[in-house]
């Protein structure tokens, strides 16, 4: 094995999970005041919070701390007079007595300086918060319970549920639950604080008065929308006009067979009056933005997938009044799935990030029905999101990762151009330099030709002392989704910790990937266990032939869809000495049924895809040490996939002692990621432990943690 690198913080588990860790952006009206959130560990490592930051636009001044809750703040926006938003747990320092079980409220840091106040706050919590650009009018979500009237009645009926010791939900549709956690009995409802009825919402906001009624400095938040079940998402996705006249939302329509579809409905503010905009049984639609003037709305479209029809992912313009609507840049003529979208401020044009080759740059796509034209603004590696454009129209901003940078935030010439990285927190922390983090490695890309011809290619991650005199092990990193791309940084798969540790990592995009174009996601569409499979294998050969690799000492690996092909891989090969297993597909007629969106796979999948494509049928094929990795909270992938795996390996060992070269870590408080810390470090300290038995011939040592 080649010997492991010098100290980084990749070289001990701790110092890792210490490293902090930027998301989202918010850029004040005037474009002086860029806000990031960033969260890190406490002193004794176990419990992580989230801070506001201000990183300077122009690049000339370090970072510097807004807030300071014991309980973190997040999901900053700015209102058009520059005052600060976010919502967060922390208790009130006005209040007679803390509350440790109080839910996330609305709190403003206002423009002019001075402590941050609460100003919305509902028994259910806040969340999804967004401001009118132009008229200011705050528009938020808060979970409900169904026969409330208002606060008083919700907090009446949750203290009833809570002394009454009842936990149950009654349920008539799907789903019941989403990724980790239970939904209901409580849905969102929408709410509005809008200036008029003796209510100045700006005056409220900025401390200057505008008191409610209650005579409390608070928002006074209307319902627009009444308990409408599940209709409103359970993961905000809404907008508001520039002028506040105008709420467009993500609107779930129930449909035969358990199915449901996702259109978008605008809601008249003043009346809350509710008209369908866009509604098609072969679409969702999600994520709407709101142009910054006038009522125009950009949305993503997703093509719903069928035995036949593959998915696939554009842009749609419409009106808040239903007036126009019209496709940007379709697959005919671009052949990328958007991500995400941001309006430039004349409205002209949408700032689009899509997955492209391994990278996720930024393009400007203009905004003219049959004749969009699209730009690629940013040359480089880079995985953008959370762009955002100055008011002047002259820079970009945007959180820039990449596969061997963290995120942290850039600028970038509204024309188009190399980013420019801005003093980031992590700088004013000390964690890293403006380069990023040092690595123990480096990193190239690695191509091949699948069976078919197509090309392939993938990243490759090379500890530093891997060369023809000491050859790395390899690790093959598979991705999930399988509608995903390896472009950006992972704090949860991040190879750098196996580079550290002396191993190489390649990480492929094989059939199913995105930013290749439609015709590589379906060359795999119902054939999972074919051209994926063929392709990782193809990239795999083209990577252990390098003489820096080491051939003879590989391993596989993923998690969800990559974990189903880390199964499909454990019984259809045996050229790999060990494989790692993490909330994994094993079984697909039980895992179909058992998730929590199961009409959506009820719909993609035949009975003849079940029958061709399911690792399960492959268990007796099975030869190498394989570790099953799972949560027992996951409700993606329901954690009886891991048991029925665990069985399957186990009834088929052989030794009259019962023994079996298989292990199996379960966390019973955790879902389809491990987001603990302590228990991310577990995952990292067991998977290294069992490859390097393995892959290393080393002893067994279980990390000390699992006793």
């Amino acid at each position: 094995m080649s010997g492991t690198t010098s100290e980084t913080p990749f070289s001990d588990l701790i110092a890792y999970t210490r490293l902090p860790r930027t998301g989202g952006l918010a850029l004040s009206p005037d474009g002086t005041r860029l806000v990031t959130a960033v969260s890190q560990l406490d002193e004794r490592g176990g419990r992580s919070t989230t801070a506001l930051w201000e990183v300077d636009p122009t690049g000339r001044r370090a970072a510097r701390r807004l807030t300071r809750g014991a309980k973190g703040e997040s999901a900053p926006v700015f209102t058009p007079a520059g005052d600060l938003l976010f919502t967060s747990a922390r208790p009130d320092p006005a209040a007679a007595e803390g509350d440790d079980d109080a839910p996330a409220a609305l709190w403003c840091l206002p423009a002019v300086g001075g402590e941050a106040r609460k100003v919305a706050v509902r028994p259910g919590g806040v969340a999804g918060v967004v401001v009118a650009r132009e008229a200011g009018t705050v528009l938020l979500g808060s979970p409900t319970l169904p026969s409330a009237t208002d606060a008083t009645a919700d907090a009446r009926l949750r203290k009833l549920r809570k002394d009454s010791r009842t936990s149950g939900v009654l349920h008539d549709a799907l789903p019941v639950r989403i990724w980790d956690h239970d939904l209901g009995p409580d849905r969102h409802r929408l709410l509005v604080a809008a200036s008029g009825g003796g209510v100045d919402v700006g005056a409220v906001l900025s401390g200057t008065g505008g008191r409610s009624g209650s005579g409390e400095d608070r928002l006074d938040l209307r319902d627009l929308t009444g308990h409408v079940g599940a209709a409103l998402p359970d993961d905000p996705a809404w907008a508001i006009t520039a002028d506040g006249s105008t709420v467009v939302t993500e609107w779930n329509v129930a449909e035969a067979r358990g199915d449901s579809r996702v259109s978008l409905v605008a809601i008249d503010v003043a009346t809350g009056e509710r008209r369908t905009l866009l509604d098609d049984r072969s679409y969702d639609h999600t994520a709407p933005v709101a142009a910054p003037t006038g009522s125009r709305v950009a949305v993503l479209r997703w093509r719903r997938a069928t035995p036949s029809q593959s998915p696939d992912v554009d842009v749609v313009v419409v009106d808040a009044d239903g007036s126009e609507r019209f496709v940007l840049a379709a697959s005919d003529e671009w052949d990328r799935w958007p991500t995400s979208l941001a309006w430039a401020p004349d409205g002209g044009s949408l700032l689009v990030t899509a997955d492209d080759g391994g990278r996720c740059p930024v393009f400007r796509v203009t905004v003219r029905p049959l004749s969009a034209e699209v730009e690629r603004l940013t040359p480089d590696d880079g995985a953008y999101s959370d762009v955002v454009a100055s008011p002047d129209g002259r820079w970009l901003y945007a959180l820039r990762s990449a596969v061997d940078a963290p995120p942290t935030p850039v600028r970038i010439p509204a024309a188009g151009g190399e980013p420019e990285v801005l003093p980031a927190p992590a700088h004013a922390l000390g964690a890293w330099g403006a380069s990023g983090p040092e690595l123990p490695g480096t990193l190239t890309e690695v191509t091949a030709a699948a069976a078919d011809g197509t090309p392939l290619r993938a990243w490759l991650v090379l500890p530093h002392d891997a060369g023809p005199d000491s050859p790395a092990p390899l690790l093959l990193w598979i991705h999930g989704g399988p509608l995903n791309s390896w472009n950006a940084w992972s704090w949860r798969w991040n190879p750098w910790l196996a580079a550290a540790r002396g191993y190489a990592v390649l990480l492929p995009d094989p059939a199913l990937s995105t930013g290749y174009g439609l015709d590589f996601v379906r060359r795999g569409l119902g054939r999972w266990g074919s051209e994926p499979y063929t392709d990782l294998m193809a990239v795999t050969d083209a990577a252990v032939a390098r003489d820096d690799v080491d051939a003879e000492r590989t391993a596989a690996m993923g998690g969800s869809f990559g974990g189903y092909m880390a199964n499909w891989v454990a019984g259809h090969t045996d050229r790999f000495r060990a494989v790692v297993t993490h909330a994994s597909l094993w079984a697909l007629d039980q895992f179909s049924g058992t998730t929590d969106f199961p009409a959506e796979w009820a719909r993609e999948m035949t009975a003849e895809m079940v029958r061709d494509n399911s690792p399960h049928s492959h268990a007796d094929a099975i030869s190498t040490p394989v570790l099953v990795i799972h949560g027992d909270d996951d409700d993606r992938v329901p954690v009886g996939e891991a048991l029925r795996l665990w069985y399957d390996l186990l009834s088929r060992s052989e030794a009259a002692d019962g023994s079996s070269p298989h292990r199996f870590l379960l966390y019973p408080d955790e879902g389809h990621w491990v987001l603990g810390a302590g228990n991310a470090r577990l995952w990292y300290a067991t998977v290294f432990a069992f490859l390097d038995q393995h892959v290393l011939g080393r002893p067994w040592t279980a990390p000390e943690e699992l006793g």
